[in-house]
C-alpha cells in the first residue's frame, strides 16, 4: 500500500519534488564526519570564513537592546547608507526609496521573482536556490544553456533562441535571472559583454534580476560594472554583506529597484511582501550594517584584503587542475572553480562511476575529498563539480584570524600558500592521486 499522510494534505505547487539546498546538505554531512574524527577536505561549501571586522561586531554589541520591530523595508538611516554605497562602489544614482532590505538575498530574490513576471528566465548552470524558488512559486522556467567555450557566460544568441523556442511553445519569458561574478563557475563578464546583454534586455523590454552577491568579490583581472548601471529602468539589483565581509549568518540582504515609477511600484510591493512574511532584518543585526555599509576606509581596506586572499586560495585551486590537464574556466571572481571530467568518461564508467554524483561520493569515500555535482546546478556536462576554496584551511576561527593576520604581515601569494595552508596543499596532492589512478 502506498503510503499517505493523512490528515495532511500537500499543495501541488509546494514541497512535492522539493530538496533542501545541496550546499546545506553537504556541509551538514562533513560536519557530521568530522565530529566522528574523520578527515575531509572540506571543498563544498560557499561560505566566507574571514572574521567580522572588529567595528561591525562592535556595532552589533552595541546595539543588542535594539529589540524593536523595524520598518519593513529597513531603517532610513540604513536604506540611506546603502544608497551611499552603491553610489561609491559601483557609480550607480541611488536614492533611499530604491532600496529595500530583507534576511539575505535569497528572500529578496524570491520576493522578487513573487511580484515579477509570468515565467523566468534562468541559464544553466546555475546557483541551485533559482529554480526551485521558482518552483515553489508555480511558474515555468525558460532555460538558457552556456558553455565552457563561452566561460559559461549568457551568450545573447543562444538567449534569443530560447525565447523564440517558448513563445513557439505559447510561453511567456519576461524575467531574466544573471548571476555577476558567478555562482557556480567563478566567471564574470566583461564591461563590454553586460552592455551587449543589457542593450538585449532593453531591446527585448525583459526584467533583470541580477543577483552581484559576488560583485565585491570580483578578483580585478575583470572590471566589475554593474547590471543595475547598465540598464537602471529593467534591473533589480540583489547583494548583500555575506560574502564580501563573511556575514552569511547575519542574514541581511539588499534589493535595489529601478529608479522609476514602477520601481517605486515594486519597491512597495517588495515592502508589502516583507510585512507579511519577515516582519524586518533583525534589528542589531541593521544597526551593525549601517556601520558596514557606511564607507569606513579600514572596513574598505578590509574588504579588498580579503578579497586578494580569496583570489589567491582559488587561483591555486585553478592551476592545480590545469596542471592536471582538467577542462576548467578561469575564475575571475567569488570563491569558486568548476572542472569538468567527461574527458575520462569511457575510465570513470570503467569503475562503476556513471554520474557527476557518483563522482563526488567517489571522491569523499576514496581521496577524502568533499565537492558538489555540478547536476544540482543544472550543469549540462555529465561529468562537472563545483568546488569551493572558502572553507579550506578556516574551518575554525581560530584559523581563519591566523590567516589574516599572515597575509597581514606578508602578502606575497606563493608563501602565503606554502607557509600557511597545509591542507589546501595536502587536498592538491590528493586531486594528483585521483586523476593518476583515472589515468592509470
Amino acid at each position: 500500500m502506498v503510503e499517505r499522510y493523512r490528515p495532511l494534505r500537500f499543495s501541488r505547487a509546494g514541497v512535492r519534488g522539493l530538496k533542501v539546498s545541496a550546499t546545506l546538505t553537504i556541509n551538514d554531512r562533513v560536519k557530521e564526519m568530522w565530529a566522528t574524527g574523520q578527515n575531509v577536505y572540506h571543498l563544498a561549501f560557499g561560505e566566507s570564513r574571514f572574521p567580522v571586522h572588529p567595528k561591525i561586531a562592535e556595532a552589533l554589541c552595541a546595539n543588542v537592546q535594539k529589540r524593536s520591530y523595524l520598518p519593513a523595508a529597513g531603517l532610513m538611516e540604513l536604506r540611506r547608507a546603502i544608497a551611499g554605497h552603491y553610489r561609491r562602489a559601483f557609480g550607480m544614482d541611488v536614492e533611499p526609496d530604491q532600496v529595500v532590505t530583507g534576511p539575505g538575498s535569497k528572500s529578496l530574490i524570491f520576493a522578487t521573482v513573487l511580484c515579477l513576471g509570468e515565467e523566468i528566465i534562468i541559464p544553466r548552470p546555475s546557483w541551485v536556490t533559482y529554480a526551485p524558488q521558482v518552483q515553489l512559486l508555480g511558474k515555468p522556467i525558460t532555460w538558457v544553456p552556456t558553455y565552457p567555450e563561452d566561460q559559461y557566460l549568457v551568450r545573447t544568441e543562444i538567449l534569443e533562441e530560447a525565447l523564440q523556442t517558448s513563445h513557439h511553445e505559447m510561453g511567456n519569458p519576461e524575467v531574466l535571472i544573471l548571476n555577476n561574478p558567478d555562482n557556480p563557475t567563478g566567471t564574470m563578464r566583461t564591461p563590454e559583454q553586460n552592455q551587449s546583454l543589457a542593450e538585449f534586455a532593453r531591446g527585448q523590454e525583459l526584467m533583470v534580476i541580477s543577483d552581484e552577491i559576488y560583485a565585491r568579490t570580483a578578483f580585478r583581472n575583470i572590471p566589475f560594472v554593474s547590471m543595475g548601471a547598465l540598464y537602471p529602468e529593467g534591473t533589480v539589483v540583489t547583494g548583500g554583506l555575506s560574502k564580501d565581509l563573511s556575514l552569511g549568518g547575519w542574514r541581511i540582504g539588499v534589493a535595489i529597484v529601478p529608479p522609476t515609477k514602477a520601481g517605486r511600484a515594486l519597491a512597495k510591493a517588495l515592502t508589502n511582501v516583507a510585512a507579511n512574511l519577515w516582519s524586518c532584518v533583525a534589528a542589531p543585526v541593521q544597526y551593525a550594517a549601517m556601520v558596514a555599509y557606511s564607507g569606513d576606509p579600514d572596513i574598505e581596506e578590509y574588504v579588498q584584503m580579503c578579497t586578494r586572499m580569496h583570489s589567491i586560495r582559488t587561483r591555486f585551486l585553478y592551476q592545480v587542475m590545469d596542471r592536471l590537464g582538467v577542462q576548467c574556466v578561469e575564475p575571475s571572481g567569488a570563491f569558486y572553480i568548476f572542472p569538468c571530467f567527461d574527458k575520462w568518461s569511457e575510465a570513470l564508467q570503467a569503475r562503476g562511476i556513471h554520474t557527476d554524483e557518483e563522482l563526488a561520493l567517489h571522491l569523499l569515500e576514496k581521496y577524502e575529498i568533499a565537492a558538489l555535482p555540478g547536476s544540482v546546478f543544472y550543469a549540462l556536462r555529465r561529468y562537472c563539480l563545483r568546488v569551493s576554496s572558502s572553507f579550506i584551511d578556516m574551518n575554525t576561527n581560530e584559523k581563519a584570524e591566523g590567516l589574516v593576520e599572515a597575509f597581514r604581515q606578508d602578502p606575497d601569494p606563493e608563501r602565503f600558500i606554502r607557509d600557511h595552508h597545509p591542507r589546501i596543499q595536502k587536498v592538491a596532492e590528493r586531486w594528483g592521486e585521483f586523476m593518476a589512478d583515472l589515468t592509470s
